[in-house]
């Protein structure tokens, strides 16, 4: 926290370690990969010249899908595990608001999104806002991995030991519902990173913080009694 800027009386600090900034790029394009092939896979696009060469296509999107899907998953359960083992701004705090700074923040940061406020609260992290809606999202992330993990148990053959996993479907409804589920969280993730990428966007033009930076570099610049502020309420 010692590098000055040099038009203004800030300092950086860092937001994000290596761990949070690696699961966020894995699971992005994870994203990515799984919904187009994802969305092939529900639907076919592609023209194969016969039976053999369409099995063939529909084989590799399926292999594609699933070694993503296997990416996805370390990703996203690493995380959460570094919510409870790492430190700083990685923690569960920063998505739960059981602090009352953090529940007032929460309603400060939703005026700002709406226009209401003209700048939200200082955060170094997430603001509260953001943390709440990380959390919905990682539930999300969740629902999506177990049905996923339903329906490849499913397709499984009978003796394979990953047939197992079919036994998730139950609390899914079956194997149909659950891949309505499956693919309407798709949707739902795709929308929300179009906002995700509106309000990251949205704080870094407002506060100059370079919060758009952060996720490669994972500094943030903010002024310097808001970082010593923040190092003094941290262990």
């Amino acid at each position: 926290m010692n590098a000055t800027h040099p038009s203004s009386p800030l300092v950086q600090v860092r937001a994000w370690d290596r761990v949070v900034r690696s699961t966020h790029w894995v699971v992005a394009l994870a994203i990515v990969v799984l919904s187009v092939t994802g969305v092939y896979i529900g639907h076919p696009f592609l023209i194969s010249p016969g039976p053999d060469a369409a099995r063939f296509t529909m084989g590799t999107v399926k292999v594609i899908h699933f070694y993503a899907a296997i990416a996805f998953t370390i990703a996203v359960l690493s995380r959460i595990l570094w919510m409870f083992v790492g430190k700083g701004h990685a923690t569960w705090k920063e998505f739960i608001p059981v602090e009352t700074e953090r529940r007032r923040g929460l309603v400060h940061a939703l005026l700002f999104y709406l226009f209401v406020r003209r700048r939200p609260d200082p955060a170094i992290g997430h603001n509260p806002a953001a943390g709440a809606a990380y959390t919905a999202v990682f539930l999300l992330y969740l629902a999506v991995i177990l049905t996923g993990l339903g329906l490849y148990g499913a397709d499984a053959a009978f003796d394979s030991p990953l047939h197992v996993f079919q036994a998730l479907l139950g609390p899914f409804g079956g194997a149909q519902i659950a891949r309505w589920i499956h693919h309407a969280i798709m949707w739902l993730l795709l929308m929300f990173v179009v906002h995700h990428l509106y309000s990251a966007v949205l704080t870094s033009a407002v506060e100059s913080n370079g919060v758009m930076d952060s996720i490669f570099s994972g500094k943030k610049w903010v002024p310097e009694h808001e970082a010593r502020a923040d190092a003094q309420a941290r262990p």
